[in-house]
């Protein structure tokens, strides 16, 4: 028997090498699909079960991608203790569970059984097949490791099966069907074998009937979400009841990269103080990410300008910054420097994330920050800093604990940022950030994490992003 199943998630895990018994690092399961299979392709059981979310809640991007958010599950689900035992019953009978990136729907399931007090040696025993590996030949697509060929996505795998495109559905019974539909095909043409596989011409594949899919609900789940952010945020009337009391108020940029963020600015220090200077701005900060270059270059240009420069830097703080076992850039999280003692703090940090801390990117770690936090600000940064980055990506549980971190470290030092440039996932992170400034009682900002001065220089900045990423003008750039 082949038991072919498919996970969607709260996200990915930090590290994909941690053991299943890590839970703070695995993601949690918000769908299990299976499909139960003899040698022939007929079709013994199936289940398809969106689970209940218990202490944990189903994080915006992951929302959007697979179309589940935290009240459809609470609404929909059953309890994972349901779940998993209605999936051990078909495993019980399995010879070998299949998927397409078996490993990481493994890893999943294990770690809710940990989680559960259940032994995972029960999932992690059985021999596994995994198409993603095994047709890896038979598609032949250039561009992987070493000249090799690269692994293909299941969309992949179908088209050159079926000679037809199949949607990424990101709804785990429809993966299911189309990875059970490949694996049959697969072991018809030989590619796949097995000493079950007796005689493979008489496979034929049993296809379910399937619910109506998650992907189609992807888009209402994020008009949902934004919808109610802005519900949360007030009408027309609350904007310019607001927009009145900023009457006479002085702007600052706290969050500005100039040419210094190699391969992701256009700026060059000089025009940011000029457009502080004609936009009326009494001060203006620099804070490239991983370094603090052009702070001789600000210092100087603001003073002879008659302004207050700030020098700040975006630094990627890291779990453990001596850890090399796992890739692990951490997030962007913005520091300024009060006065000159500050300056020499930050100094220190961002030697530190080059000497002691570099792998794939300058890092440091909270341990490092917290030895040289006096005198600094720290602001929560943008889409990728630490609380937002959590927020959109793992849960709001999460979130609120760093955000809680630094509130407790940095004490009146700590600022959360809000940042407004007509992205849905602002709206979430927005909404959470002030939510937790009125709970835990810290001061909150607007920012624009400005990567150049002018309009007319955005295409200037997709090429240094296309020239940074290998990727092409017309692809899309997250935020």
């Amino acid at each position: 028997m082949f038991l072919i199943y498919d996970t969607e998630t709260t996200g990915l895990p930090k590290n994909w090498k941690a053991p299943l018994t890590d839970s703070e690092n695995w993601p949690r399961l918000v769908q299990l699909a299976w499909q139960l299979h003899d040698a022939q392709g007929k079709l013994i059981s199936r289940g398809n079960r969106i689970v209940k979310p218990e202490g944990f809640t189903i994080p915006f991007q992951s929302a959007k991608i697979h179309g589940i958010n935290t009240e459809r599950a609470e609404s929909e689900g059953v309890i994972l203790s349901e779940v998993i035992e209605e999936f051990n019953k078909d495993l019980e009978r399995a010879t070998y569970v299949m998927g397409h990136n078996i490993e990481f729907d493994i890893n999943i399931v294990g770690a809710e059984l940990h989680r559960l007090g259940q032994s995972f040696e029960v999932l992690t025993g059985k021999g596994s097949i995994d198409s993603k590996d095994e047709a890896t030949e038979f598609c032949a697509i250039p561009g992987g490791r070493g000249g090799k060929f690269k692994w293909p996505t299941l969309t992949e795998l179908y088209t050159k099966l079926f000679n037809t495109g199949f949607g990424d559905a990101h709804d785990a019974a429809y993966d299911v069907d189309a990875t059970a539909r490949c694996f049959f095909e697969l072991c018809k043409r030989g590619v796949i074998k097995r000493p079950e596989l007796v005689d493979v011409s008489k496979i034929v594949y049993e296809a379910p009937k399937l619910e109506a899919a998650n992907f189609k609900k992807s888009d209402e789940v994020v008009k949902e979400e934004v919808e109610k952010v802005s519900k949360d945020r007030g009408g027309e009337d609350s904007k310019k009841a607001g927009a009145k009391e900023l009457d006479g108020v002085k702007f600052t940029h706290l969050h500005a990269h100039s040419q210094f963020s190699v391969l992701q600015a256009v700026s060059p220090v000089q025009e940011l103080v000029d457009a502080a200077v004609a936009n009326g701005m009494p001060a203006v900060s620099i804070t490239d990410t991983g370094n603090m270059m052009g702070a001789f270059l600000l210092v100087s240009a603001a003073n002879k300008a008659n302004i207050t420069p700030i020098v700040g830097i975006e630094l990627n703080v890291c779990e453990d910054m001596y850890d090399r076992s796992h890739k692990d850039d951490g997030a962007q999280v913005i520091l300024l420097a009060k006065n000159k003692a500050g300056y020499h703090n930050l100094a220190k940090l961002s030697s530190q994330a080059y000497t002691d801390g570099f792998y794939y990117v300058p890092r440091v770690d909270k341990k490092l920050v917290e030895k040289y936090k006096e005198n600094l600000v720290v602001l929560t940064g943008g889409m990728f800093g630490e609380v937002p980055s959590l927020v959109l990506n793992v849960g709001e549980k999460q979130a609120e604990a760093a955000f809680v971190f630094w509130k407790e470290l940095m004490g009146k030092d700590f600022y959360a940022e809000l940042n407004r440039h007509g992205l849905e996932e602002e709206d979430v992170v927005n909404e959470f950030l002030l939510r937790m400034c009125e709970k835990h009682g810290v001061k909150y900002l607007a920012s624009n994490n400005t990567y150049y001065t002018r309009a007319e220089q955005s295409e200037a900045h997709d090429i240094l992003l296309c020239v940074r990423d290998a990727r092409n003008m017309s692809q899309p750039k997250k935020y």
